[in-house]
This record gives C-alpha cells, sequence and structure tokens, in this order.
C-alpha cells in the first residue's frame, strides 16, 4: 500500500512538473510552425506581389522568420521538444487561399494578413516572456522583430487603403 501510494504521489509529481513546462514548449511548437508559415509568405509575395514595397517586405520575412526558426528550433531542442517540420494545417490553408491572388489585391490582402497575424504573434510572444527558459529568452530577442514586421505590415495596409 505504501509503494502504490509513494508511486501515485511520483506520477502526480511527474505530471505537475510536466505540466509547468507545456505552455513553453506549446509557444515554441506554434513559434516554429509560425516561423515556417512566414517563410513559405515571403517567398509568396516575392512572387505574386505587384509592389516593390510588398516584394521587399516578403524579402524581409523570409530572411528574419528563417533566422528566428534556427533560435526557435534550438531552444525547443534544449527543453526536449522535437520542433515542427512545417507550418500547421490554418497556416497552409492562407497559404494556399494566398497563392491564388496576385496583383494588387495580392497586395492588399496580404498586408492585412501580415497585420493581423504579427499582431496575435507579438501577443503570444509578449506572454512567454515570462517563462524563465529558452522559450521565454527566444521571445525576448524575437519581439523586436515582429514590431518592425507590424509596422512594416501596417505602413503597407495603410498605402493600399488609401489608394483604393
Amino acid at each position: 500500500m505504501k509503494v502504490t501510494a509513494l508511486t501515485v504521489l511520483a506520477l502526480l509529481l511527474a505530471t505537475s512538473a510536466h505540466a509547468a513546462e507545456k505552455p513553453s514548449q506549446t509557444f515554441l511548437k506554434k513559434a516554429i510552425q509560425g516561423n515556417y508559415a512566414e517563410v513559405e509568405m515571403g517567398k509568396l509575395a516575392q512572387q505574386n506581389g505587384q509592389s516593390d514595397n510588398v516584394k521587399n517586405f516578403g524579402q524581409m520575412l523570409q530572411a528574419d522568420h528563417a533566422a528566428a526558426n534556427e533560435k526557435a528550433i534550438d531552444a525547443a531542442k534544449s527543453m526536449g521538444v522535437t520542433p515542427p517540420d512545417g507550418p500547421n494545417a490554418k497556416q497552409k490553408a492562407d497559404y494556399e487561399k494566398m497563392s491564388k491572388m496576385s496583383g494588387p489585391q495580392f497586395d492588399r490582402d496580404f498586408a492585412t494578413h501580415m497585420v493581423a497575424d504579427h499582431q496575435k504573434d507579438i501577443a503570444e510572444y509578449t506572454k512567454a516572456l515570462k517563462s524563465a527558459d529558452a522559450a521565454g529568452e527566444y521571445a525576448k530577442g524575437n519581439i523586436p522583430v515582429l514590431q518592425k514586421h507590424l509596422e512594416t505590415a501596417r505602413s503597407l495596409a495603410s498605402k493600399k487603403t488609401s489608394s483604393r
């Protein structure tokens, strides 16, 4: 009976320790998927975008998110997380939808999508800052880049809405 109670206690402690890590692990998995998605969207902007500003932003996204992903993957591995190898299903669907557009419609929808996406990312990264681990460090180092992307996307979105 005593052994069973100790086993149950040990399992509960292990489960609670695992639960404490879970938000950081989940954050890193989402961040890695998001980085993969942004790299692909950046490539798409360079192909389907009409304006040089959208194409340049696409290059920035591709380069910055590829670099960020290397750091996120390292952080994930240091925490024992198996990193995802691509975007999630919703991100793939967003890409497919955008890949069917070109010209001014692409530029407009791309800018709008990037504003919403980077606002959501900044909120998630800000929450992750509270983690005193590799995920928190990763988030801290990447918020300025995400803010730069958000400002650029907002600038592109305002140009598109004012030229309608």
